[in-house]
């Protein structure tokens, strides 16, 4: 059974991503509240409180999520909060696969909650899915950045679980049953940004080396704040074939010996436009 989003769920995502655009004035600081609506608003006496400001790797580490499905798994990232009900970015191919669609989301405290794929067709084009759970337990929202801001070389975390660990030159081990122990928390570079994007949303190149199963967890910019989801990494086994432009062109030889040295991600500024298109209002429909 696939699940559609709500037009309540639609809103507080809204709010998360509007941050962007400039279409409402908001801003998520570190000090957040639960307003009269349940949506996750900031505090108004939020920029008085002598708040210890977290690290990036504790930012990260609080916002990333790992999906367990009936045949794998990946990664996802906390964007949104409405009550008591999460909603979590990741990949498509990462729940694609699950057998009647049975998720787990393992949060930051290692808690195990079921979870369920939501299926709006605005972003089918593009490899992204959105999960929601439930739970009156308290966790980070990830704080939006801005993709567009990024520059070659400027620093850049990426995060998720693998779902291997080589344990010798020979020998590799399933981490599934790791839980929270798998958890890898990855320092690099912007290598590239791509003027015209890969199929599936891809843009964004970086030095950070991924593993299977991070597929779907965040980029972060050096303050923490979501600039990108994961889901491509170095050196594919497709070879050039691995990269396809929006257009159906393939990249020169030169430019394809670049790209297959980078980590890929979804920019999030791709991600906002297509989660809420101009012609679409969840406030009126």
């Amino acid at each position: 059974m696939y699940y559609k989003l709500t037009i309540q769920t639609y809103t507080a995502i809204l709010f998360f991503f509007n941050s962007i655009s400039g279409n409402i004035d908001i801003k998520i600081p570190t000090a957040l509240k639960v307003q009269e609506n349940n949506l996750l608003l900031p505090s108004s006496s939020s920029k008085n409180l002598a708040l210890p400001c977290p690290s990036v790797p504790d930012i990260a580490r609080e916002i990333t999520v790992r999906i367990l499905t009936s045949q794998g798994g990946g990664s996802g990232v906390i964007i949104a909060r409405q009550g008591d009900r999460y909603t979590v970015l990741t990949n498509h191919h990462v729940v694609i696969d699950s057998r009647e669609n049975q998720y787990t989301v393992i949060t930051t405290d290692g808690l195990e909650h079921p979870a369920e794929w939501l299926q709006p067709t605005e972003y089918s084009d593009l490899d992204l899915a959105l999960v929601q759970f439930t739970t009156s337990n308290i966790y980070r929202v990830a704080e939006i950045g801005n993709s567009k801001n990024l520059s070659v070389n400027d620093i850049i975390y990426a995060t998720g679980f693998p779902s291997w660990n080589r344990t010798s030159p020979n020998d590799i081990e399933n981490t599934r049953d790791w839980g929270l122990r798998a958890y890898r928390f990855t320092e690099g570079t912007v290598g590239m940004i791509l003027p015209k994007s890969l199929q599936r949303g891809y843009q964004l190149g970086y030095s950070n080396s991924l593993a299977n199963g991070m597929s779907g967890g965040p980029v972060l910019d050096r303050d923490g704040r979501l600039v990108g989801i994961n889901g491509k990494s170095k050196y594919p086994l497709a070879g050039i074939r691995a990269f396809t432009f929006i257009d159906g062109t393939k990249p020169s030889v030169e430019l394809f010996q670049q790209m297959q040295t980078l980590s890929w991600g979804i920019p999030i500024t791709t991600i906002q436009r297509s989660l809420f298109p101009k012609k679409f209002n969840p406030v009126q429909e």
